[in-house]
């Protein structure tokens, strides 16, 4: 009872002093108390009735000189309760103009007798008490709220940097389930010390025998720079505990957000193939896009998708969204109602189609990710593959061309190295038409831009894994050794963005996508990260290869012929030019082909 009075009067205390007028009438009782102070440590404590009058004049233009200048300053727009030390630094600044003011008045001749004694105590005062009321708030605002009979859960910090930091304060000032019992951090430096009133208990190598010495239940990483390989290890090393693991995200998700335990959420997939952030040049990409009208293929998909949102972010005139699915447009739009959209559905192969498409926006820069992606799927559907991923690229290429565009970006995939697959081949036919149509129409900048797969893409392996976990398993993988790159949605098309402002006609660029990794790795974590141990609780079973499957994809043809660009992570594949004569004719012949064994035959022979 004692602690809920204490608590409830704290609230009463912010909510009453919180108000602006009340803040600037307190500063005024203060600093005139303040220049008492002054008088009396000089003087007398009990003021002879010849010092009342001085006192009392120097008291009113005291407290009227600094609560006017931090009138001015606007510190009494300041929400106390949470200020930081800019505030007070910003607090001490203001003060000394409302000073220099008394000042300077006091000194007129014969005007009023301040002791320079009395002077210093009163400004010394002054200054203290006006900082100790604004601590005072957050003091009150700090204070720890304990969950009336609620259990309470031991946790550890992993991280005693900034973050962990932040993180340990919210956590001990907020109404929560947990109860930190101190840090884990490798800086042999921290071990033994305290911060945020917890020690540093030890190093990560040592967080099993901490995690049963202290009863934790919980394990928060706070570490929001960890690479993807830390966070894996980290897991690996407590996949035995049986503790909850909670992470704050990377540091863009954190960027003007602050750090908090609301903050907080459980591990993902992208968390442990996690990789550097990404630096743009903004600048370059904005002057590429800004006050520009934007045309963006297969806009409904995961790529083209966040290809919409990330240009809406350089200020371009107007983006029309082109999709086939008319429900993956409505999502799209429900997901961009402060930028407008221009919906349009329409199939990229359907020339009569796009021909008015670009007759009524002409566009200046075209991001073409309209594809067909499924690589079993287009094995059995070949002529649907080529129409969209070839031919469709065709009609988009040569009327970008014929339009005038500055620019045309197409998004490739590593399969088109080398392809074992419909898909790949049709992807490399696509790469080679925008080689042609660079030939055709040399005003245009084309390129296309190579990289793998992308996580939380639709078809991708992850939302069958997740399926197939819900259910109890097994999670099915195709082969021991079949491996793949990773890419998170985002960084992809940022990089896409970038090599766009990077292209001036005819580059096929390739994305740097780090380490290959292998699927059944892939499925391990995922069950780990559902709390299952992979084997035990959850089995993985091996179903072979599927038509058109390579255990290992491939990003170059030769890597010997790569050249770097201006951005670490974005290459420049060179000699990759046309394979046959005329690509778009060697297309319309494979449409021609009367069935689909007639059109696998001679894609297979265009494609040596």
């Amino acid at each position: 009872m004692v602690r809920r009075a204490k608590l409830w009067l704290a609230g009463q205390w912010l909510a009453w002093a919180g108000n602006r007028r009340r803040l600037v009438a307190l500063d005024l009782l203060l600093l005139a108390f303040a220049a008492y102070i002054g008088y009396a440590l000089r003087l007398t404590l009990f003021l002879e009735p010849r010092y009342l009058a001085d006192c009392a004049l120097a008291a009113l233009l005291f407290s009227l000189s600094i609560a006017a200048s931090l009138w001015i300053g606007g510190l009494y727009r300041v929400l106390w309760p949470q200020a930081s030390v800019e505030e007070y630094l910003r607090l001490a600044r203001w003060y000394l103009p409302g000073l220099l003011l008394f000042w300077v008045v006091t000194a007129l001749p014969e005007w009023l007798i301040v002791p320079r004694t009395s002077l210093a105590i009163m400004a010394i005062s002054g200054l203290m008490l006006l900082a100790a009321l604004r601590v005072s708030w957050r003091l009150c605002r700090m204070a720890p709220v304990a969950p009336s009979g609620a259990k309470r859960r031991r946790a550890l910090v992993v991280g005693a940097g900034e973050a962990g930091t932040l993180l340990a304060r919210d956590v001990q000032r907020n109404d929560g389930d947990l109860e930190l019992a101190g840090f884990v951090d490798d800086d042999p430096a921290k071990r033994g010390m305290q911060i945020a009133g917890l020690t540093v208990l030890g190093m990560v190598a040592e967080l099993p025998g901490l995690i049963d010495r202290n009863g934790v239940e919980v394990v928060l990483v706070a570490i929001p720079s960890a690479a993807g390989r830390l966070l894996r290890g980290l897991l690996d090393r407590l996949a035995e505990e049986g503790v909850e693991v909670r992470v704050l995200p990377s540091l863009h998700e954190l960027a003007g957000r602050g750090v908090s335990m609301n903050r907080l959420r459980n591990v993902r997939l992208e968390d442990l193939l996690g990789r550097e952030p990404v630096e743009l040049d903004m600048g370059g990409i904005g002057a590429l896009l800004r006050g520009r009208r934007v045309l963006v293929t297969g806009a409904g998909g995961s790529i083209g998708s966040e290809i919409c949102r990330q240009v809406l972010e350089y200020a371009p005139s107007d983006v029309v969204a082109l999709g086939h699915g008319e429900h993956s447009l409505y999502r799209l739009l429900e997901g961009c109602t402060e930028h407008p959209v221009i919906p349009v559905v329409a199939d990229v192969a359907d020339a009569p189609s796009m021909e008015r498409v670009f007759a009524k926006y002409t566009p200046d820069i075209v991001f073409h990710a309209a594809a067909h992606k499924h690589v079993p799927l287009m094995e059995s559907n070949a002529r649907e593959a080529l129409r969209v991923n070839a031919h469709g690229t065709a009609t988009v290429a040569r009327l970008a061309g014929e339009q005038g565009c500055s620019r045309m970006v197409m998004i490739s995939t590593d399969k088109a190295v080398n392809p074992a697959n419909v898909m790949g081949a049709t992807k490399r036919l696509a790469e080679l038409v925008l080689q042609e149509q660079q030939r055709v129409f040399p005003e245009t900048a084309y390129a296309a831009v190579r990289f793998g797969n992308v996580l939380g893409s639709r078809g991708s392996v992850v939302p069958k894994f997740e399926e197939q976990i819900a259910s109890g398993g097994p999670v099915t993988v195709t082969h021991p050794e079949m491996r793949r790159y990773f890419m998170l949605i985002p960084e992809a098309v940022s990089l896409v963005l970038q090599s766009a402002a990077l292209g001036r006609g005819g580059e096929l660029f390739v994305l740097d996508m780090g380490e290959p990794v292998r699927i059944v790795e892939l499925a391990e974590m995922l069950i780990r990260l559902h709390g299952y141990t992979p084997g035990k609780d959850i089995q993985i079973a091996f179903t072979g290869k599927r038509p058109g499957e390579k255990l290992f994809e491939e990003l170059f043809y030769d890597p010997d012929c790569v050249d770097r660009t201006a951005h670490e992570k974005i290459f420049l594949s060179r000699n990759e030019g046309v394979a046959v004569e005329s690509v778009g004719a060697a297309i319309a012949d494979l449409l021609n082909e009367e069935d689909d064994a007639g059109l696998m035959e001679t894609l297979q022979r265009v494609m040596v």
